[in-house]
């Protein structure tokens, strides 16, 4: 018979591990003290979208206000004003950024909490794969990339998809364009090479913040995370598409290993 879309307690524990990581459910319902005590029904909602929220506001933030800003990401900022934001952000507050909020503060708070993460973006354990792409060419880089995004955490992944769609967006908008009327939109100068200069290092790196030697980077390892940010901004939209055929290929996969599973989901679908 049907089960209830908001409960897999029915299921073994192997299929319900399994479900659990197909559904990216909430964190807090994935720690394993969640087992212990009595066993509470698990919501299955998937979250289609887990980026903290001071990524997405600033990056919504800038696409709102700042395409047209000359030099954005690259001109100083009043660092008691981002302190004043980042101590709103960490509080938990419900941020709120109009158009009277400097952008080059937003900006510079976006880098700050790419730089200051515990883990980077792209985890340290990657670091070395995703570098050793940038020596490659063609389908090969790209398809090499694509297969060690799929190695990062869902936060991971979705937080970096929502900053390459902005910087492509930044990107798209570095030259200036003419309106219908013919006036001069100044265009903000920041090219795709320009971008990945700025935020490469605070994505890839190879130390915490604070370690040792963490922004002692050879010359070989800075153009070489340069050059993978470029293809990752460029490459976006094709690098996180799942293809149908890879699709279909974990399908027939997990229906000779996890029938139950897959039959779940498909009558939930």
């Amino acid at each position: 018979g049907a089960m209830s879309v908001d409960s897999i307690t029915d299921l073994s524990d192997n299929a319900s591990e399994l479900l659990e990581a197909l559904q990216l459910s909430h964190p807090h319902e994935l720690d394993p003290r969640r087992s212990r005590g009595k066993k509470k029904p698990l919501s299955l909602n998937p979250i289609t979208w887990q980026v903290p929220r001071i990524v997405d506001r600033c990056c919504t933030h800038l696409e709102t206000h700042g395409l047209q800003t000359v030099g954005i990401f690259r001109v100083g900022s009043s660092k008691k004003r981002v302190q004043q934001l980042r101590e709103e952000f960490d509080r938990g507050l419900d941020v709120f950024l109009d158009e009277h909020q400097s952008i080059h503060d937003v900006a510079a708070l976006l880098k700050e909490f790419l730089r200051d993460m515990p883990d980077s973006l792209i985890p340290r354990e990657l670091y070395g794969a995703f570098l050793s792409t940038a020596t490659m060419e063609g389908p090969a880089q790209l398809d090499t990339l694509q297969l060690l995004l799929f190695l990062l955490p869902p936060c991971h992944s979705d937080t970096l998809l929502r900053l390459l769609r902005f910087l492509a967006e930044v990107a798209r908008h570095a030259e200036s364009s003419w309106d219908p009327e013919g006036r001069e939109i100044p265009g903000n100068k920041m090219t795709v090479s320009n971008l990945a200069t700025v935020f490469g290092p605070n994505i890839l790196k190879k130390e915490k913040p604070g370690e040792k030697d963490a922004s002692a980077l050879n010359f070989e390892d800075s153009a070489a995370i340069i050059l993978v940010l470029q293809k990752l901004i460029e490459h976006h939209h094709s690098l996180f598409m799942v293809s149908p055929e890879m699709q279909r290929d974990v399908l027939r996969r997990l229906f000779q290993t996890d029938p139950d599973v897959i039959e779940y989901l498909l009558r939930r679908k």
